[in-house]
């Protein structure tokens, strides 16, 4: 019996040691890019065409300096990518989990037809569409704003499908119905209720629209043409396709590492709520 206790605890024990390796290499393989990508932030145009070094170099400041010197509005840049994802995660978040709710806690004839008929509007990719919507928004006058990029986030089918999953795992509908008997409203209750509730699965959600828009480069490259309006990502590309005299690569890479800074603030703001949701969910179990 003490044989056998002895070679299960060393097979966990060479288990655990397995995991904790596997896991650091992953961790390695996910962090060295972000590594390399800060060197060569570090580095000049002539220092890079020479190839990769481990070692930061001294440039950091003057690819800065040139980068906000220079022709394209970087700054601003920032600001409109700010504002345009924290816009549409907020309206994705909230209208799709007010979505999901209203499907989970009413029943209604159309119920399922519109549950599904959501979950196939995921399948219609965003080029297929891109002509007709560029066409109404034309018609509406909103050409070369932030609008059309901002509205459309209120309709996010795989927001909503990530929270109905959550929400059928942890919101029983005995809660709905004490708060109604209680006299309280249905917004009332989504509010109070609901939301404080999701909060795990709306920080996830969050953080994977935020990402998302702050990424987009194909439908702001349709719609925005003034410098001043344009976010990050056409920024990034207009300064990558600059001709061969302007070509700066150290200015390049300094912009992706200026661009990537807001999506690292956003999760360390957000990562508690997931910790926070997934001990609760270890509690429970």
């Amino acid at each position: 019996m003490e044989e056998y206790k002895t070679k299960k605890g060393l097979g966990v024990h060479a288990r655990k040691t397995i995991a904790y390796i596997v896991l650091a290499l992953i961790t390695f393989f996910c962090l060295i890019w972000f590594y390399i990508l800060f060197i060569n932030a570090t580095r000049s145009h002539g220092e890079l065409t020479r190839g990769f070094t481990p070692i930061p170099s001294t440039f950091l400041i003057q690819n800065w300096t040139n980068l906000i010197h220079g022709t394209l509005p970087v700054v601003k840049g920032m600001l409109n990518s700010i504002f345009v994802s924290v816009c549409s995660a907020a309206l994705s978040v909230y209208f799709s989990t007010l979505t999901a709710y209203a499907i989970h806690a009413y029943d209604f004839k159309a119920k399922k037809f519109m549950a599904t008929f959501i979950l196939a509007v995921m399948m219609i990719p965003t080029q297929v569409t891109a002509l007709g919507f560029l066409q109404l928004i034309g018609k509406m006058k909103m050409d070369d704003t932030f609008t059309p990029l901002i509205i459309p986030a209120v309709a996010a089918p795989i927001t909503y499908y990530y929270m109905k999953q959550y929400m059928e795992s942890t919101l029983p509908l005995a809660i709905i119905e004490a708060a109604r008997i209680d006299g309280s409203g249905e917004f009332r209750a989504f509010n109070s209720i609901v939301l404080p509730m999701m909060k795990p699965a709306i920080a996830v959600q969050a953080i994977f629209t935020f990402v998302s828009s702050w990424n987009n480069y194909f439908t702001p490259a349709l719609v925005l043409h003034t410098d001043t309006k344009k976010t990050l990502p056409i920024l990034i590309a207009q300064l990558r396709s600059a001709d061969f005299l302007k070509f700066d690569m150290g200015q390049v890479y300094v912009m992706i590492a200026f661009s990537i800074f807001p999506v690292i603030v956003v999760y360390l703001l957000l990562s508690k709520f997931i910790v926070g949701g997934v001990a609760l969910g270890g509690v429970k179990g």
